[in-house]
């Protein structure tokens, strides 16, 4: 969706929604990820799990966390639209390397662990990290950094949310 489209990424609760927000207050256009591309799906091929496996609201954290994925001809075809100069697309997913290379940038939020710990000990049940056993997983993720882009541009997530977002908006090049 925009001429110039960039992805911005972290483990849970390091801020992504909150930057997305912030970017969309100051006029930018933003795709929210895990609101508008997100499903559960196997992470190879993209195939939806079946019916069964949605119904029964799929109670194994790490397996629901292992294919929560964004659908790549979605994802292709917002790239591919050049409607808007700049697109920021926020959110995670298992997929990423799928679609990584359309992208002229990268960015993933982090933070440190105590910050993580704050963060997703102050989210509601309904939120992914607000349950312990979701929390693990985060902070595994956070540890590992499996699950989330190697070679993206970093960004201090502890800062405060302005302050973010004007370091995402000069790398890109844009005003901030």
């Amino acid at each position: 969706m925009g001429v110039r489209n960039y992805l911005i990424e972290g483990v849970s609760g390091t801020g992504k929604t909150s930057v997305a927000t912030e970017l969309q207050r100051r006029g930018y256009h933003v795709i929210h990820g895990d609101r508008e591309l997100a499903y559960q799906g196997d992470p190879r091929t993209g195939e939806p799990l079946d019916g069964s496996a949605r119904q029964q609201n799929i109670p194994d954290v790490v397996f629901r966390h292992r294919h929560y994925v964004w659908n790549v001809d979605k994802v292709k075809a917002l790239v591919a639209d050049r409607g808007h100069p700049i697109s920021f697309f926020c959110g995670g997913s298992r997929n990423f390397h799928q679609f990584i290379d359309l992208f002229d940038g990268v960015f993933v939020l982090d933070v440190d662990l105590d910050t993580l710990k704050r963060r997703l000990a102050g989210r509601a049940d309904d939120e992914f990290g607000g349950k312990p056993a979701e929390r693990d997983v985060v902070l595994r993720s956070h540890a590992t950094k499996e699950d989330i882009p190697s070679n993206a541009t970093t960004i201090d997530a502890t800062a405060p949310l302005a302050r973010v977002v004007d370091a995402i908006l000069s790398k890109c090049g844009a005003v901030a």
